[in-house]
Protein backbone atom coordinates (compact mmCIF):
# COMPACT_ATOMS: atom_id res chain seq x y z
CA UNK A 1 0.00 0.00 0.00
CA UNK A 2 2.89 2.33 0.82
CA UNK A 3 4.32 2.41 -2.72
CA UNK A 4 1.01 2.92 -4.52
CA UNK A 5 -0.02 5.69 -2.11
CA UNK A 6 1.81 8.12 -4.41
CA UNK A 7 -1.19 7.90 -6.77
CA UNK A 8 -3.37 9.70 -4.24
CA UNK A 9 -6.58 9.08 -2.30
CA UNK A 10 -8.90 9.43 -5.30
CA UNK A 11 -7.07 6.75 -7.29
CA UNK A 12 -6.86 4.41 -4.30
CA UNK A 13 -10.40 4.63 -2.95
CA UNK A 14 -12.61 6.00 -5.78
CA UNK A 15 -14.90 8.11 -3.53
CA UNK A 16 -17.43 8.82 -6.31
CA UNK A 17 -17.78 5.11 -7.04
CA UNK A 18 -18.25 4.46 -3.32
CA UNK A 19 -21.02 7.07 -3.26
CA UNK A 20 -22.71 5.31 -6.20
CA UNK A 21 -22.56 1.97 -4.36
CA UNK A 22 -24.08 3.54 -1.23
CA UNK A 23 -26.91 5.13 -3.26
CA UNK A 24 -27.69 1.77 -4.94
CA UNK A 25 -27.71 0.06 -1.54
CA UNK A 26 -30.10 2.65 -0.07
CA UNK A 27 -32.42 2.29 -3.08
CA UNK A 28 -32.38 -1.50 -2.70
CA UNK A 29 -33.49 -1.35 0.94
CA UNK A 30 -36.11 1.32 0.27
CA UNK A 31 -37.53 -0.73 -2.61
CA UNK A 32 -37.61 -4.00 -0.68
CA UNK A 33 -39.05 -2.49 2.53
CA UNK A 34 -40.76 0.93 2.42
CA UNK A 35 -41.76 0.89 -1.27
CA UNK A 36 -42.60 -2.80 -1.63
CA UNK A 37 -46.31 -2.05 -1.06
CA UNK A 38 -46.36 -0.66 -4.61
CA UNK A 39 -45.48 -4.11 -6.03
CA UNK A 40 -47.92 -6.97 -6.48
CA UNK A 41 -47.40 -10.10 -4.38
CA UNK A 42 -44.46 -8.54 -2.53
CA UNK A 43 -43.10 -10.25 0.57
CA UNK A 44 -40.96 -9.03 3.48
CA UNK A 45 -37.24 -8.93 2.78
CA UNK A 46 -35.49 -12.03 4.12
CA UNK A 47 -32.36 -11.49 6.25
CA UNK A 48 -30.26 -13.73 3.99
CA UNK A 49 -31.28 -11.67 0.94
CA UNK A 50 -30.12 -8.49 2.65
CA UNK A 51 -26.83 -10.18 3.59
CA UNK A 52 -26.29 -11.38 0.01
CA UNK A 53 -26.88 -7.87 -1.34
CA UNK A 54 -24.58 -6.15 1.16
CA UNK A 55 -21.87 -8.73 0.44
CA UNK A 56 -22.31 -8.26 -3.33
CA UNK A 57 -22.04 -4.45 -3.03
CA UNK A 58 -19.00 -4.76 -0.76
CA UNK A 59 -17.27 -7.04 -3.27
CA UNK A 60 -18.15 -4.75 -6.20
CA UNK A 61 -16.57 -1.81 -4.39
CA UNK A 62 -13.59 -3.95 -3.35
CA UNK A 63 -12.76 -5.02 -6.92
CA UNK A 64 -13.68 -1.80 -8.75
CA UNK A 65 -13.21 0.98 -6.19
CA UNK A 66 -10.58 -0.05 -3.66
CA UNK A 67 -6.78 -0.28 -4.16
CA UNK A 68 -7.40 -3.70 -5.75
CA UNK A 69 -8.65 -1.85 -8.85
CA UNK A 70 -5.48 0.24 -9.01
CA UNK A 71 -3.32 -2.87 -8.54
CA UNK A 72 -5.31 -4.50 -11.35
CA UNK A 73 -3.71 -1.95 -13.70
CA UNK A 74 -0.26 -2.76 -12.33
CA UNK A 75 -0.36 -6.54 -12.00
CA UNK A 76 -2.18 -8.96 -14.29
CA UNK A 77 -2.62 -11.26 -11.29
CA UNK A 78 -4.73 -8.64 -9.54
CA UNK A 79 -6.70 -8.07 -12.74
CA UNK A 80 -7.61 -11.76 -12.78
CA UNK A 81 -8.55 -11.64 -9.09
CA UNK A 82 -10.90 -8.78 -10.02
CA UNK A 83 -12.42 -10.65 -12.95
CA UNK A 84 -12.80 -13.89 -10.98
CA UNK A 85 -14.78 -12.17 -8.23
CA UNK A 86 -16.75 -10.03 -10.70
CA UNK A 87 -18.02 -12.88 -12.88
CA UNK A 88 -17.81 -15.96 -10.64
CA UNK A 89 -18.86 -14.79 -7.17
CA UNK A 90 -20.86 -11.53 -7.37
CA UNK A 91 -23.49 -12.61 -9.98
CA UNK A 92 -24.85 -15.56 -7.92
CA UNK A 93 -24.99 -13.33 -4.83
CA UNK A 94 -26.78 -10.63 -6.81
CA UNK A 95 -29.35 -13.07 -8.23
CA UNK A 96 -30.11 -14.50 -4.77
CA UNK A 97 -30.24 -11.04 -3.15
CA UNK A 98 -33.12 -9.80 -5.30
CA UNK A 99 -36.50 -11.08 -4.00
CA UNK A 100 -38.52 -13.14 -6.49
CA UNK A 101 -41.37 -10.61 -6.57
CA UNK A 102 -38.93 -7.85 -7.54
CA UNK A 103 -37.33 -10.03 -10.22
CA UNK A 104 -40.77 -10.80 -11.62
CA UNK A 105 -41.67 -7.10 -11.76
CA UNK A 106 -38.45 -6.48 -13.69
CA UNK A 107 -38.90 -9.49 -15.98
CA UNK A 108 -42.45 -8.45 -16.92
CA UNK A 109 -41.07 -5.45 -18.81
CA UNK A 110 -41.53 -6.23 -22.52
CA UNK A 111 -37.95 -5.90 -23.79
CA UNK A 112 -36.39 -7.34 -20.63
CA UNK A 113 -38.69 -10.36 -20.78
CA UNK A 114 -37.63 -11.16 -24.34
CA UNK A 115 -33.93 -10.61 -23.62
CA UNK A 116 -33.95 -12.88 -20.56
CA UNK A 117 -35.96 -15.54 -22.34
CA UNK A 118 -33.37 -15.71 -25.13
CA UNK A 119 -30.06 -15.14 -23.37
CA UNK A 120 -30.70 -17.35 -20.33
CA UNK A 121 -31.19 -20.42 -22.50
CA UNK A 122 -28.37 -22.68 -21.21
CA UNK A 123 -26.64 -23.31 -24.54
CA UNK A 124 -26.69 -19.62 -25.48
CA UNK A 125 -25.67 -18.28 -22.05
CA UNK A 126 -22.71 -20.63 -21.54
CA UNK A 127 -21.35 -20.05 -25.06
CA UNK A 128 -21.81 -16.27 -25.10
CA UNK A 129 -20.13 -15.71 -21.74
CA UNK A 130 -17.09 -17.86 -22.47
CA UNK A 131 -16.67 -16.52 -26.02
CA UNK A 132 -16.73 -12.86 -24.94
CA UNK A 133 -14.61 -13.51 -21.85
CA UNK A 134 -11.99 -15.23 -24.00
CA UNK A 135 -12.25 -12.52 -26.66
CA UNK A 136 -11.62 -9.88 -24.00
CA UNK A 137 -8.32 -11.54 -23.08
CA UNK A 138 -6.96 -11.68 -26.62
CA UNK A 139 -3.89 -9.35 -26.47
CA UNK A 140 -5.06 -7.01 -29.26
CA UNK A 141 -8.54 -6.62 -27.75
CA UNK A 142 -7.36 -6.48 -24.15
CA UNK A 143 -4.78 -3.74 -24.74
CA UNK A 144 -7.24 -1.63 -26.76
CA UNK A 145 -9.95 -1.86 -24.07
CA UNK A 146 -7.51 -1.22 -21.22
CA UNK A 147 -6.47 2.09 -22.78
CA UNK A 148 -10.00 3.40 -23.39
CA UNK A 149 -12.11 4.40 -20.40
CA UNK A 150 -15.50 4.11 -22.11
CA UNK A 151 -14.68 0.79 -23.78
CA UNK A 152 -13.30 -0.60 -20.51
CA UNK A 153 -16.38 0.36 -18.53
CA UNK A 154 -18.87 -0.85 -21.13
CA UNK A 155 -17.14 -4.18 -21.75
CA UNK A 156 -16.82 -4.86 -18.02
CA UNK A 157 -20.54 -4.16 -17.57
CA UNK A 158 -21.31 -6.33 -20.62
CA UNK A 159 -19.35 -9.25 -19.14
CA UNK A 160 -21.15 -8.81 -15.81
CA UNK A 161 -24.55 -8.99 -17.54
CA UNK A 162 -23.43 -12.09 -19.46
CA UNK A 163 -22.34 -13.58 -16.13
CA UNK A 164 -25.86 -12.96 -14.77
CA UNK A 165 -27.25 -14.82 -17.79
CA UNK A 166 -24.67 -17.59 -17.24
CA UNK A 167 -25.64 -18.15 -13.61
CA UNK A 168 -29.40 -17.62 -14.03
CA UNK A 169 -30.30 -21.20 -15.12
CA UNK A 170 -28.25 -22.52 -12.19
CA UNK A 171 -29.21 -20.16 -9.37
CA UNK A 172 -32.65 -18.62 -9.91
CA UNK A 173 -35.47 -20.11 -7.84
CA UNK A 174 -38.43 -18.39 -9.52
CA UNK A 175 -41.10 -21.02 -10.34
CA UNK A 176 -42.07 -19.38 -13.66
CA UNK A 177 -38.47 -19.27 -14.90
CA UNK A 178 -36.73 -22.18 -16.58
CA UNK A 179 -34.46 -24.15 -14.27
CA UNK A 180 -31.98 -26.91 -14.97
CA UNK A 181 -32.37 -30.32 -13.35
CA UNK A 182 -29.60 -31.79 -11.20
CA UNK A 183 -27.91 -33.76 -14.01
CA UNK A 184 -28.14 -30.85 -16.44
CA UNK A 185 -26.62 -28.49 -13.85
CA UNK A 186 -23.59 -30.76 -13.56
CA UNK A 187 -23.22 -30.91 -17.36
CA UNK A 188 -23.62 -27.11 -17.52
CA UNK A 189 -20.82 -26.57 -14.98
CA UNK A 190 -18.50 -28.97 -16.76
CA UNK A 191 -19.20 -27.35 -20.15
CA UNK A 192 -18.46 -23.86 -18.77
CA UNK A 193 -15.20 -25.08 -17.21
CA UNK A 194 -14.10 -26.69 -20.48
CA UNK A 195 -14.92 -23.59 -22.57
CA UNK A 196 -12.89 -21.32 -20.28
CA UNK A 197 -9.83 -23.59 -20.26
CA UNK A 198 -8.30 -22.56 -23.66
CA UNK A 199 -8.15 -18.85 -22.73
CA UNK A 200 -6.54 -19.62 -19.37
CA UNK A 201 -4.17 -22.10 -21.03
CA UNK A 202 -2.91 -19.53 -23.56
CA UNK A 203 -2.22 -17.05 -20.76
CA UNK A 204 -0.54 -19.62 -18.50
CA UNK A 205 1.68 -21.30 -21.11
CA UNK A 206 2.68 -18.25 -23.18
CA UNK A 207 6.48 -18.07 -23.22
CA UNK A 208 6.57 -14.25 -23.24
CA UNK A 209 4.48 -11.30 -21.98
CA UNK A 210 1.48 -10.94 -24.31
CA UNK A 211 -0.10 -7.73 -22.97
CA UNK A 212 1.52 -4.38 -23.77
CA UNK A 213 -0.44 -2.66 -20.98
CA UNK A 214 1.64 -4.65 -18.47
CA UNK A 215 4.98 -4.76 -20.29
CA UNK A 216 5.30 -1.55 -22.34
CA UNK A 217 5.71 1.66 -20.32
CA UNK A 218 3.82 3.89 -22.78
CA UNK A 219 0.83 1.53 -23.02
CA UNK A 220 0.90 1.01 -19.25
CA UNK A 221 0.71 4.74 -18.54
CA UNK A 222 -2.24 5.04 -20.92
CA UNK A 223 -4.01 2.25 -19.04
CA UNK A 224 -3.18 3.84 -15.67
CA UNK A 225 -4.90 7.04 -16.76
CA UNK A 226 -8.22 5.19 -16.43
CA UNK A 227 -7.95 5.17 -12.64
CA UNK A 228 -5.34 7.82 -11.83
CA UNK A 229 -6.02 11.53 -12.49
CA UNK A 230 -3.98 12.82 -15.45
CA UNK A 231 -2.41 15.61 -13.41
CA UNK A 232 -1.19 13.08 -10.84
CA UNK A 233 0.40 10.87 -13.50
CA UNK A 234 2.04 13.90 -15.13
CA UNK A 235 3.67 14.84 -11.82
CA UNK A 236 5.26 11.39 -11.37
CA UNK A 237 8.35 10.07 -13.13
CA UNK A 238 7.32 6.46 -13.76
CA UNK A 239 9.05 3.96 -16.04
CA UNK A 240 6.61 1.04 -15.80
CA UNK A 241 4.69 -1.37 -13.56
CA UNK A 242 7.89 -3.09 -12.42
CA UNK A 243 8.28 -0.28 -9.86
CA UNK A 244 5.27 -1.63 -7.94
CA UNK A 245 5.10 -5.33 -8.86
CA UNK A 246 6.90 -7.93 -6.71
CA UNK A 247 7.38 -10.36 -9.63
CA UNK A 248 8.51 -10.35 -13.28
CA UNK A 249 5.86 -9.59 -15.92
CA UNK A 250 5.80 -13.14 -17.36
CA UNK A 251 5.40 -14.80 -13.96
CA UNK A 252 2.70 -12.30 -13.06
CA UNK A 253 0.86 -13.13 -16.29
CA UNK A 254 1.09 -16.88 -15.70
CA UNK A 255 -0.06 -16.59 -12.08
CA UNK A 256 -3.07 -14.54 -13.23
CA UNK A 257 -4.19 -17.32 -15.57
CA UNK A 258 -3.75 -19.92 -12.84
CA UNK A 259 -5.79 -17.86 -10.35
CA UNK A 260 -8.67 -17.45 -12.78
CA UNK A 261 -8.86 -21.20 -13.33
CA UNK A 262 -8.49 -22.05 -9.64
CA UNK A 263 -11.26 -19.64 -8.60
CA UNK A 264 -13.55 -21.12 -11.24
CA UNK A 265 -12.84 -24.64 -10.01
CA UNK A 266 -13.44 -23.67 -6.36
CA UNK A 267 -16.76 -22.00 -7.18
CA UNK A 268 -17.80 -24.96 -9.35
CA UNK A 269 -16.97 -27.42 -6.56
CA UNK A 270 -19.04 -25.40 -4.08
CA UNK A 271 -21.99 -25.22 -6.48
CA UNK A 272 -21.62 -28.91 -7.35
CA UNK A 273 -21.67 -29.77 -3.64
CA UNK A 274 -24.87 -27.78 -3.23
CA UNK A 275 -26.43 -29.55 -6.23
CA UNK A 276 -25.54 -33.00 -4.88
CA UNK A 277 -26.82 -32.10 -1.40
CA UNK A 278 -30.17 -30.91 -2.81
CA UNK A 279 -30.33 -33.99 -5.00
CA UNK A 280 -29.73 -36.28 -1.99
CA UNK A 281 -32.27 -34.39 0.13
CA UNK A 282 -34.89 -34.61 -2.62
CA UNK A 283 -34.33 -38.37 -2.94
CA UNK A 284 -34.63 -38.75 0.83
CA UNK A 285 -37.91 -36.81 0.90
CA UNK A 286 -39.33 -38.90 -1.95
CA UNK A 287 -38.25 -42.11 -0.21
CA UNK A 288 -39.91 -40.99 3.04
CA UNK A 289 -43.14 -40.12 1.20
CA UNK A 290 -43.12 -43.50 -0.53
CA UNK A 291 -42.60 -45.26 2.80
CA UNK A 292 -45.46 -43.31 4.38
CA UNK A 293 -47.77 -44.22 1.47
CA UNK A 294 -46.84 -47.89 1.74
CA UNK A 295 -47.47 -47.88 5.48
CA UNK A 296 -50.80 -46.06 5.02
CA UNK A 297 -51.94 -48.64 2.46
CA UNK A 298 -50.70 -51.66 4.44
CA UNK A 299 -53.64 -53.91 5.24
CA UNK A 300 -54.57 -54.47 8.86
CA UNK A 301 -53.46 -57.86 10.26
CA UNK A 302 -56.23 -60.45 10.55
CA UNK A 303 -57.15 -61.07 14.18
Amino acid sequence: MGAISIFGFRALWSPFFLLTILVITVLYFLTTTVWRKHFKESEPLKPKQAIYFILAMFLIYAVKGSPIDLMGHIMFTMHMVQMSILVMIIPPLFILAIPNWLWLSFLRLPVIKQVFRLFTKPVISVILFNVFFSLYHLPLVFDAIKKNGAAHGLYTLFLFVLAIFLWWPMINNIPSQSQLSGVKKVAYLITSAILLTPACGIIIFAGHPIYQTYSDSTSWLQAMSLCVPTETLASLNLSGPELFSPMPVLEDQQLGGVIMKIVQEIVDIIVLGKILFEWFRKDQEEAEKLTEMMLANKPEPVK
